[in-house]
């Protein structure tokens, strides 16, 4: 959740410093903070609040010369603010209030080694008990404050045997980074279960908890594994494993663009990358369908074991979780391999009976949710393979499993996810697919037609995109000051209802709750009245009589029914007063098209209430802590 930016180089940092967190913003933070290192001098500014709050404590401090690091603002000494090795850090509070004081980066007794952490030291209280007793000084209520003393207890003149003797010391999942006073040209990090990646440049080196922090600078990065330790210097990122044996590994290219992670003249990223899911469709089935065959050869599980499975369990959170809930609709009905869904968090503390014949299938955008990463790591302890679903190159899900299916939906700057949510469910559509090909459940004739349907959805996204997109603000103008929604679904339609119902949480703080339309009358029915507008996912499937059904319920009830449905279905329209339409196509495959408008309401609901949907409050893009 928080975010990590560091620099060394021959180039002043600070700017490079304070644009690289701004390049982290979408993660989510609540107080920021910038440290440079000088030749025996640290310069500190914190800041809580956004980055605009950092750059005016940034400029005060160069108004009002140094002030004591304990004391918040800056630290030590104004003569190297153009220096050319710094850290700086966005930080999500988990342990201690957001004050000025619990920011990063934190520092010694002595002030002259500072880090920035990522995730959770789950033994921090009897570290900072050991480290008080030797006379260390705390500052903060952080448990991330432990790691500066405690790589000070280790310091002996050499920084990176410091860290890795720390590093060993260290319960819970993090990462983090550590400057010295004394060596201004060395960055040492570490990293367990947490995200960290090193962008190289000609003479100087970045590095960052997540690409986009230098993206602008460089496009060449070394990836670190967890469980590393990385020295970084202008020349130089040597890795290291924790007994400190050398660990060589090559640069990889990144082909993202800096517009790449720019609103290209939208208003929002969310915006920009709704309309994006068309073209990140088509990126996601690409080669993946060759004819009449579906050939993921990165999947590293051999098709003889895709042919025995005994079951597939799909483990995964928030919006990926609801990817995952179609996926299995799909797998059941094509493939005829019985699976079970649960949310990771709950899954992985329940004791699952899971090994060998089973696939657990291990949904994240990122590849670095915690409770995913966990559960993955658990199913294939007790001898599960284990395949990830993910969009990131190199993150920790893709070496936590046997193989890996990417998403090829690109960056993601707004925390809502969109474009990698449809992504998420092709993949699943497209690992049914092919399941059902090796295991002859589907005939050849069935299995070509939804090979050319899947083929299609690009196009007919955008057919969405276009028809609702003026529909859905006119229903958000409307509604955008009533009190709750409700939204429903049933069998495919569910996933798309829970998916609807928790972007429009998300991004307009508007209370709503989603539920199986079966299930209405088993409670939420009491919600509604004639003030109650109720979303409704109605698309052409083998239950839409029982949906409707269900809908004229709620109106019976003098609720606003606004369905989404399949296009020339004028059945629907007799139910509800609005109906967004989709284009035609497999019904299993529709909850690619239905989210869409959703998606859109979402937005023109928050937008119309004057919120920042790239940023909404508490939420972070990626969910690195339990």
């Amino acid at each position: 959740m928080c975010g990590i930016v560091g620099y060394v180089g021959s180039r002043p940092c600070r700017e490079l410093l304070l644009r690289g967190l701004e390049k982290l913003e979408y993660r989510g933070y609540d107080s920021a903070g910038v440290t440079l290192v000088g030749d025996g001098e640290v310069d500190l500014v914190r800041a809580v609040g956004n980055l605009s709050h950092l750059r005016e404590a940034v400029a005060a401090s160069d108004a009002d010369g140094p002030a004591p690091a304990g004391g918040g603002g800056t630290a030590v000494a104004s003569g190297v603010r153009e220096a050319t090795t710094g850290i700086g850090h966005t930080r999500w509070a988990t342990h201690g209030l957001v004050t000025e004081d619990n920011a990063h980066p934190h520092f010694d007794t002595s002030e002259r080694i500072h880090v920035v952490v990522n995730g959770i030291v789950e033994n921090h209280v009897e570290l900072r008990r050991e480290l008080q007793a030797a006379g260390a000084t705390f500052t903060s209520d952080t448990d991330a404050e432990v790691v500066a003393h405690l790589v000070s207890s280790h310091y002996e003149g050499n920084l990176v045997e410091a860290v890795r003797a720390a590093y060993g010391e260290l319960h819970g999942h993090f990462a983090f980074v550590a400057a010295c006073a004394f060596d201004p040209e060395l960055l040492v990090a570490a990293r367990r279960e947490c995200p960290l990646v090193i962008g190289v440049g000609e003479g100087e080196h970045f590095i960052a908890s997540a690409i986009p922090a230098f993206l602008r600078e460089t496009r060449e990065v070394k990836m670190v594994e967890d469980g590393e330790i990385v020295a970084v210097r202008p020349d130089s990122a040597e890795f290291l494993d924790p007994a400190g044996f050398p660990i060589e590994r090559r640069v990889e290219h990144i082909d993202w663009s800096e517009e790449a992670a720019e609103k290209a003249g939208y208003e929002t990223f969310m915006l920009k990358e709704i309309h994006e899911q068309p073209d990140a469709l088509a990126e996601t089935i690409a080669d993946r369908i060759c004819g009449d065959t579906v050939e993921l050869g990165e999947i590293g599980i051999s098709d003889d074991e895709l042919r025995e499975l005994r079951r597939i369990v799909v483990v995964a959170c928030g919006t990926s979780y609801h990817a995952g809930l179609v996926g299995r609709y799909a797998i059941e009905a094509w493939a005829r391999v019985p699976v079970e869904m649960d949310i990771a968090s709950e899954w992985r503390y329940r004791d699952p009976i899971v090994g060998p014949g089973d696939l657990v299938v291990g949904i994240s955008q990122s590849g670095e949710t915690a409770d995913t990463l966990a559960a993955m790591r658990m199913a294939r302890a007790r001898g599960a393979r284990v395949l990830a679903v993910t969009n990131v190159m190199g993150s920790q899900a893709t070496r936590d499993s046997d193989g890996v299916v990417y998403t090829r939906a690109g960056l993601e700057i707004g925390v809502a996810a969109t474009k990698t949510f449809v992504c998420q469910v092709v993949v699943m559509y497209l690992i049914a697919l092919k399941l059902a090909e090796l295991r002859g459940t589907l005939s050849p004739g069935v299995l070509d037609t939804l090979l050319r349907d899947v083929e299609s959805l690009p196009r007919l996204v955008e057919q969405v995109i276009e028809r609702t997109d003026a529909q859905a603000a006119e229903i958000a103008d409307h509604w955008q000051d009533v009190g709750f929604f409700l939204y429903l679904g049933r069998h495919v339609g569910l996933p798309v209802a829970l998916e609807g119902a928790l972007k429009l949480k998300e991004v307009s703080y508007v209370p709503t709750d989603a539920y199986a339309a079966g299930e209405m009358k088993h409670g939420p029915i009491a919600l509604l009245d004639e003030r109650t507008p109720v979303v409704c996912v109605a698309t052409d499937s083998p239950v839409l009589d029982k949906v409707l059904s269900n809908a004229a319920e709620v109106r019976a009830r003098g609720a606003h029914l606004v369905a989404v449905a399949t296009e020339d279905n004028a059945l629907v329209s007799e139910y509800a007063e609005e109906v967004l339409e989709v284009p035609r196509t497999d019904w299993l495959l529709q909850p690619v098209l239905a989210i869409v408008p959703l998606q859109l309401l979402a937005y023109r609901v928050a937008r119309a209430r004057g919120l920042n949907v790239d940023q909404p409050r508490n939420l972070a893009k990626t969910v690195t802590v339990e």
